[in-house]
């Protein structure tokens, strides 16, 4: 059997402040005028201390409500809303440092990383690309990101 040590109210003050500093951050919605409303219960975005995490966005046009036509066009809208959400926290695509990218059809791939690429000229996010059975309203592709202050 080990011997028990004494007990320290100092050691016991100590993990209480390390636990407090270790709690979830603070959390918020942002919701951005120029991107589309969510379609379902979601956020556009939840801001946890420096971290955004932003909704997947279609390339779904704010104002007119309808879909961009071609890979090439609605992956523009998409980071175009995506913008729009960042702008309402202060940031911008140059603060992305992860995104997901949903597409019905991977022979889509070269169109959309032609298009992705223009927004991300300098240090591209990590991403990871996936093929999907279908997306909202009939988009052929979505982007989620998480962004850093």
């Amino acid at each position: 059997m080990l011997p028990r040590r004494p007990f320290s109210p100092g050691i016991c003050a100590l993990s209480l402040v390390l636990l407090a500093a270790c709690a979830a951050p603070e959390r918020s919605s942002l919701l951005a005028a120029g991107a589309p409303a969510p379609i379902g219960p979601y956020s556009q975005a939840i801001r946890a201390g420096d971290t955004i995490y932003l909704a997947g966005q279609i390339g779904l046009d704010a104002r007119t409500g309808e879909l961009a036509s071609g890979v090439e066009e609605q992956t523009r809208v998409a980071l175009r809303n995506l913008e729009a959400v960042l702008a309402v926290a202060g940031l911008d695509l140059r603060h992305v440092v992860s995104t997901t990218v949903y597409l019905t059809d991977l022979n889509d791939f070269a169109a959309l990383n032609a298009v992705y690429a223009q927004s991300f000229p300098e240090l591209a996010p990590a991403r990871a690309t996936v093929g999907v059975a279908a997306l909202p309203k009939g988009a052929r592709v979505e982007i989620s990101a998480i962004a850093v202050r």
